[in-house]
């Protein structure tokens, strides 16, 4: 998922926030709890989701006169700074929005949903998304929204290029690469700068190939293998023949500065129907199912609610996390957003919408990736060496094989 970011300055939020925080827990009267909670910009818009959370708050606070929710919309960037800093000063938030490679990281001062969400609710996700947010047999947090990324091709690009057909393996885009170029298009796009996650980029060609980021009992990884080369050689295929823009490999710039929004790419892995509608138009985004080597499987991410350890009234926390993961008004959020339900009652949310109505079919063949607390440590050595094949500095099994002799001391 690539949620547009909205920069702040982080430090003055952060203090305004642990102020709130401070407070948070009780009300003015020994019979009032007040409960605080950090979200982040889930929607692009400010205005409808701040408006979603007060509307949301003042319909919990009918039902449970007794507890105030208090909202705090923090920006995305330095996030995991921001939280750590407030834990560590004992004034979290009672209850956090977090993916779930973040769960790891924050375990030990997360107070496990389980408790707080009775036998139906759980039973109502999806298996995927339960997986998602489970470390060692708990469920580390209450999923209120879920993604599915896709392969998008523009259909304009396909029919100037004479193409009639779409690719649903790799040896399909490798096949119809040469027509594209011929004709001045790339058949697709890679986004190599060390900035991108690899969750968008890399990791959903090793997961195809049939291979993974750690070990099955997470002490090492497992990039450096058949899968890894496998994958890492695939996209050289398409850097070397001129099929993809190069200067993505070290940049990232806004969309609307690139070669996919002029028009000239056929297909992305990477992006979402919202933020290439603005510029191929609706009726020009065909929706596919992530591609196929040896599996067929894509990222897809999963948003939750989260209670702190450090919670005031723990009981009041849980009212309000099992409140809004609710079917009935994550659903709201969830199409507000433009995300998918995690929750099977909820249906098809967006049947009249030929987009998203077909992205969601794919939401069973999303994953998060690993949920290991050095899943971005090792993120961090494993991008600048994939960029470094693709730019012809080292060989693929050279770059690999340099990633995981990085990533072991991480691993300890």
């Amino acid at each position: 998922m690539r949620v547009r970011k909205r920069l702040s300055v982080v430090a003055v939020a952060l203090v305004a926030a642990l102020a709130a925080a401070g407070c948070g827990g009780s009300g003015s009267g020994s019979d009032k709890k007040t409960v605080t909670m950090w979200i982040y910009p889930v929607m692009f818009e400010e205005a409808p989701h701040r408006a979603f959370w007060d509307e949301t708050a003042a319909a919990f606070k009918a039902e449970n006169p007794d507890i105030e929710i208090k909202t705090e919309i923090f920006p995305w960037a330095n996030r995991d700074q921001a939280l750590a800093t407030a834990i560590a000063g004992n004034k979290g938030p009672d209850v956090v929005y977090l993916i779930p490679d973040q769960l790891p990281k924050y375990a030990r001062n997360i107070e496990p949903a389980d408790t707080y969400l009775d036998a139906a609710a759980r039973a109502d996700y999806h298996e995927n998304v339960i997986e998602s947010v489970t470390i060692d047999g708990k469920m580390m947090g209450a999923p209120l929204l879920t993604s599915a990324v896709t392969m998008l091709c523009n259909k304009k690009v396909f029919a100037a290029v004479g193409q009639k057909t779409y690719p649903t393996t790799w040896n399909d885009l490798l096949a119809m690469a040469p027509a594209f170029k011929a004709k001045g298009y790339d058949v697709t796009a890679y986004s190599g700068d060390v900035k991108q996650t690899l969750n968008q980029t890399f990791y959903p060609l090793l997961w195809q190939a049939g291979g993974d980021v750690f070990s099955p009992d997470g002490k090492s990884v497992a990039f450096d293998s058949e899968a890894g080369r496998k994958a890492l050689g695939f996209v050289k295929q398409l850097v070397d023949g001129g099929h993809v823009d190069k200067t993505l490999l070290t940049s990232l710039p806004p969309t609307e500065q690139t070669r996919i929004a002029q028009g000239k790419v056929g297909c992305v892995w990477h992006m979402s129907p919202q933020e290439l509608e603005p510029h191929w138009g609706k009726e020009n985004i065909q929706v596919l199912p992530p591609l196929t080597e040896t599996r067929q499987i894509g990222y897809g991410t999963v948003g939750s609610l989260v209670m702190l350890r450090g919670a005031k009234d723990k009981t009041a926390a849980g009212k309000w996390i099992s409140y809004v993961t609710s079917a009935e008004v994550s659903k709201k959020y969830d199409v507000a957003s433009g995300f998918f339900s995690p929750k099977k009652s909820a249906g098809t949310l967006y049947a009249d919408d030929p987009v998203l109505g077909e992205q969601e079919k794919y939401v069973s063949v999303s994953t998060v990736g690993p949920l290991h607390e050095k899943a971005r440590d090792v993120m961090g050595v494993l991008a600048p060496e994939i960029q470094a094949a693709l730019l012809g500095q080292k060989s693929v099994d050279q770059a690999l094989a340099d990633a995981a002799k990085a990533a072991a001391p991480l691993l300890g």
